[in-house]
């Protein structure tokens, strides 16, 4: 494993895991954009060159700080369920849970795009910003006309996907996804995408009304249905990303910063809260580890017992964070003994991309298309290739996240921030499902409590409690790295210790920026392929 270098800029810096998305990013910067220019840059281009994990028909969720006005602002740019998706049609067809790959997981439409157009429109009208929005997808058409180098991720992710390239896959996966997506095609040099190529040309050209009403949105939505996704052109047409205010919670003097529901932030800000009550600093590894393993099992507990969409059943957030039922929450943390909980159903492959600049400004953005590959189905000629985020709904009545028609889904995806003077000091962002609370709370720790760098943050071995890439296990799994005494303490506490590589897909990829007098730092995590660039 090649270790990353941290990134020191003054002017701007941006994160991402493939170097072709950083290198987008920072083009913009140095053409005089903002971070969220850069950001939104880097998000476009890495839609096209690390197509396992994201892309234009997937979702994203941004938190953005406007250094101009000290304002914090949330956009959720996920999208919500068909129309035709409801709960007694899906429970008819496929009994209790949602299939994971085909036309019937491609349930619900593509947010991405809009969250780029609103992002965008934000730093032009409110942040001055002179870049245009075709300037943005230029890098990103290239790649995907040229073609690219398939990364090492892609490749190691492509040969993983059983459940795709298999000759039992469905039969939708194999007529649009193995002409583009299969292994065969990585043997050769350069991995290109005509199609998709001539898509982001009409958004770039005619912007998101192409896309969500235009004759692009008829082209998805019909091959789509081709493909037995319940999606059609009006779930398309009454498509909307939404801004709002994080959530954020008290943490060392400062406050930690995330997405309300239906995203999972405030699991993430729960598990943080919990550990204040802890001197993380002095704690040795396998304590450190057990504390916060402990915390994440009692966050948990009430992200499976609550989330989904509030705008359908509300979510008790403010009591999920309150500081006294949080610290009487702290006291069932035995340092000794493990707690058995249920675990949750959270999963997911996912990208994060930070960016921030000189003015103040500071973003990170999660884009995905939930499982590697998403539902596995490529919507026609238009090279767009569908998440299957809505497999996430649950098709028992009486669950919160219930499957409905135009309804979002609890999502795992969570930008955040640690401000200080209620500014930002960090922000980061990683992919990994129930890992991403986990590992923000490995960077959050080691960089506030234990004064770590952002490079070393995130290279430092990690852990992951609970399910991610499709496994039901419970186990707690250790890179390989902390070493067999580590391991062996956590097993006499009760853990189910599993050692993994020394450095593992399994524990996501983190990216993150410090920003302090100095100016800014960032790092990318050596576990993907990517890179902190700034100047």
């Amino acid at each position: 494993m090649v270790r990353g270098v941290e990134a020191h800029a003054r002017h701007g810096l941006v994160a991402s895991p493939h170097p072709l998305a950083s290198e987008a990013g920072l083009s913009i910067l140095r053409a005089g954009g903002s971070a969220l220019d850069a950001a939104i840059a880097a998000a476009v281009t890495i839609a096209v060159v690390y197509p396992h994990m994201n892309g234009v028909g997937g979702d994203n969720v941004w938190l953005i700080y406007d250094g101009e006005r000290g304002h914090l602002l949330a956009l959720n740019a996920a999208g919500r369920s068909a129309g035709a998706a409801s709960l007694e049609t899906y429970r008819s067809r496929y009994g209790a849970a949602i299939p994971t790959r085909g036309g019937a997981a491609a349930l619900t439409v593509p947010g991405a795009v809009s969250g780029w157009w609103e992002a965008h429109r934000h730093s032009r009208e409110r942040l001055g910003s002179r870049i245009d929005w075709k300037r943005l997808f230029a890098d990103a058409i290239t790649h995907a006309r040229e073609g690219f180098t398939p990364s090492p991720g892609q490749r190691r992710v492509t040969a993983a996907a059983a459940d795709l390239f298999v000759n039992d896959s469905p039969h939708e996966v194999k007529t649009t996804l193995w002409p583009i997506y299969h292994p065969d095609r990585l043997e050769g040099g350069r991995f290109v995408q005509h199609d998709l190529a001539r898509t982001l040309e009409a958004i770039a050209t005619d912007g998101p009304e192409e896309f969500y009403r235009g004759a692009l949105a008829r082209r998805i939505a019909n091959a789509a249905a081709g493909v037995g996704s319940p999606l059609t052109f009006d779930d398309f047409a009454t498509h909307g990303a939404d801004w709002g205010d994080p959530i954020r919670v008290p943490y060392r003097g400062g406050e930690v910063v995330s997405l309300s529901p239906p995203t999972q932030g405030f699991a993430a800000l729960a598990i943080l809260a919990l550990v204040e009550g802890f001197d993380v600093a002095a704690l040795d590894d396998a304590d450190y580890v057990h504390v916060l393993v402990e915390a994440t099992k009692l966050a948990f507990e009430d992200r499976d017992r609550y989330l989904t969409d509030p705008v359908a059943v509300p979510v008790p957030v403010d009591r999920c964070l309150d500081p006294e039922r949080l610290a009487r929450r702290r006291g069932r943390i035995a340092r000794r003994a493990a707690a058995s909980v249920p675990g949750g159903p959270c999963e997911g492959d996912t990208v994060a991309i930070v960016a921030a600049d000189a003015r103040g400004n500071a973003v990170s953005v999660i884009q995905s298309l939930y499982h590697e590959f998403g539902a596995g189905v490529v919507a026609g000629d238009t090279g767009v290739l569908l998440q299957n985020r809505g497999v996430l709904f649950s098709l028992d009545p009486a669950h919160p996240n219930r499957l409905a028609p135009r309804k979002r889904t609890a999502t795992t995806l969570i930008p955040s921030m640690y401000l200080a003077d209620g500014r930002p000091r960090l922000v980061y962002g990683t992919m990994g499902g129930d890992g991403q609370p986990q590992t923000q709370a490995a960077l959050v720790t080691r960089i506030v409590d234990r004064a770590l760098g952002p490079q070393t943050a995130v290279e430092a071995p990690r852990w992951l409690f609970g399910r991610t890439w499709g496994e039901p296990s419970k186990t707690l799994r250790l890179e390989a790295r902390f070493g067999p005494d580590v391991a062996a303490s956590l097993r006499d506490r009760g853990h189910d210790v599993r050692l993994v590589e020394e450095w593992s897909d399994l524990m996501g990829h983190a990216q993150v920026i410090t920003i302090d007098n100095d100016g800014l730092r960032g790092g990318s995590d050596p576990r993907a392929d990517g890179v902190a660039r700034g100047w």
